[in-house]
């Protein structure tokens, strides 16, 4: 009998072993302290998925388009500003078909000293592609953003975060430092390739720490979630503190086209005045964590 044709309890050990151990957490990277001697390093990402989100489907809704458009019209400049008038650096991960929409875009996320990342293609889910075509994809990507940029990224995120069974052999051979589209633990951890160290550090996502989940919604598919913005900064908050608490990492994950709404972007700004708050916060972009992680931590 083939695998295929196979129910999971019928599986032999080495198959399901197989699966596992394909990308698997490794060691733990928490230094004891983080950069100037702080307790808690503060990761701020913003996914700027503008129309990708609509056209990664093969979408023509005007309408979405234009909410895509949004996040490039009003959504990055009010970040922008944003983060200026706190002093604070971000990550940005950015489609390759919204930097060629908007060149402009990055070029003034970079200048104002912030980080850009890969985000794929236009958005793809890498769990249906081949390698080939993952390769292609991620290779193109990463060089129009190099291209308009001027500078290459060091890390990647999975669009949606989704992850193929070969997306880290990628991220190995085209010489990524990191990933930020797994989440296996709180803080920075290695990559396991087969049950072996990538070289690949993964600084954690996950969607309790996404403002996606909380205010997204089409109205031609049923999906209609809605939490108030208060729920949402309270989320937010309480995993802020914890990650205080343990002299941590707080990686907080969010979209321009989302989280810049006038009754939504004072969640970010109380976000970093709370951080700051706290005192011991050492705010940097997603590159400079994982840097710090790999030459800091036992």
């Amino acid at each position: 009998m083939q695998i295929s044709d196979m129910q999971p309890w019928q599986w032999p050990d080495s198959h399901w072993q197989g699966l596992v151990d394909r990308v698997r957490a490794g060691r733990r990277l928490r230094p004891t302290k983080w950069k100037n001697g702080a307790r808690l390093a503060v990761a701020l990402a913003f996914d700027s998925d503008h129309e990708t989100s609509e056209l990664r489907d093969g979408g023509k809704s005007i309408g979405r388009l234009a909410w895509g458009q949004y996040g490039n019209r009003i959504g990055i400049p009010r970040i922008l500003s944003l983060l200026e008038r706190h002093g604070v650096p971000a990550s940005f991960y950015v489609p390759a078909v919204t930097a060629l929409l908007h060149p402009d875009e990055q070029r003034a996320i970079t200048a104002a000293g912030h980080e850009i990342g890969g985000h794929g293609w236009i958005h793809e889910l890498n769990s249906v592609l081949n390698y080939k075509d993952e390769r292609d994809l991620m290779e193109r990507s990463i060089d129009t953003l190099e291209k308009i940029c001027g500078v290459r990224p060091k890390g990647l995120r999975s669009p949606s975060a989704d992850f193929s069974e070969n997306t880290l052999q990628l991220l190995v051979e085209l010489g990524f430092t990191y990933d930020s589209s797994l989440g296996a633990d709180d803080d920075c951890y290695e990559l396991m390739l087969n049950g072996k160290p990538s070289g690949v550090v993964e600084i954690p996502f996950e969607w309790v720490r996404d403002d996606a989940v909380y205010f997204m919604m089409h109205r031609h598919q049923g999906l209609r979630p809605y939490t108030p913005p208060s729920d949402v900064f309270d989320i937010f908050r309480r995993e802020l503190d914890a990650a205080h608490a343990e002299g941590g990492l707080f990686e907080l994950t969010m979209h321009p086209h989302v989280i810049t709404y006038r009754s939504r972007i004072w969640i970010v700004e109380e976000i970093i005045k709370h951080a700051k708050a706290l005192g011991d916060v050492w705010f940097a972009t997603h590159a400079d964590i994982v840097e710090w992680a790999k030459e800091h931590s036992e």
